[in-house]
């Protein structure tokens, strides 16, 4: 069965009839063409392909499309403001929080609502809000760094606090 879905993504409004069965890493993916969702696992085990569903980090691998219709979406593309990183894209950059990248936009992603919740999580704090997502190359300690100084920097930024916002106003935060 399909099902004519309208998608606020990135700030930009989307329609497209979709199938009821479509998850919303593949709306994302093959519909907008937003590869910087990541598909990790299939098993909703990995946390590489978290967005912001409505201001909250969900794995979109775990959520259909067509059960969202209305819904605000964030993706690691919108996270940028007037092309510049945003907070926390910037201090996994500043502190080399990253190895080989696969990982990287849901733990960007998931550290950014982890800070429009927690402005100035502790070290375990941080550790407890990324606990659903996976790195296979690192040991977490720059993860952390790069949280922490997004933290002292401006927290998730300017584009994560307009969508929660928006969010918020429509009911759904």
């Amino acid at each position: 069965m399909r099902h004519d879905v309208e998608l606020h993504v990135n700030g930009l409004t989307t329609r497209h009839p979709v199938e009821s069965r479509q998850l919303l890493v593949h709306y994302l993916r093959d519909t907008l063409g937003l590869t910087g969702t990541h598909v990790g696992c299939d098993s909703s085990n990995c946390g590489a392909c978290t967005v912001l569903l409505d201001g909250v980090a969900v794995k979109s691998c775990t959520v259909f499309t067509a059960a969202v219709d209305g819904s605000e979406v964030l993706t690691v593309e919108g996270l940028a403001s007037d092309g510049e990183m945003s907070p926390v894209q910037e201090g996994f950059r500043q502190c080399h929080g990253l190895q080989c990248g696969y990982c990287t936009p849901g733990m960007v992603v998931s550290a950014t609502g982890l800070l429009l919740d927690s402005p100035q999580p502790s070290r375990a704090e941080i550790r407890e809000g990324l606990e659903g997502n996976l790195c296979r190359c690192t040991g977490y300690q720059m993860i952390v760094e790069s949280v922490t100084w997004a933290a002292e920097n401006g927290g998730p930024g300017p584009a994560a606090r307009a969508h929660a916002d928006r969010a918020e106003q429509a009911g759904q935060r």
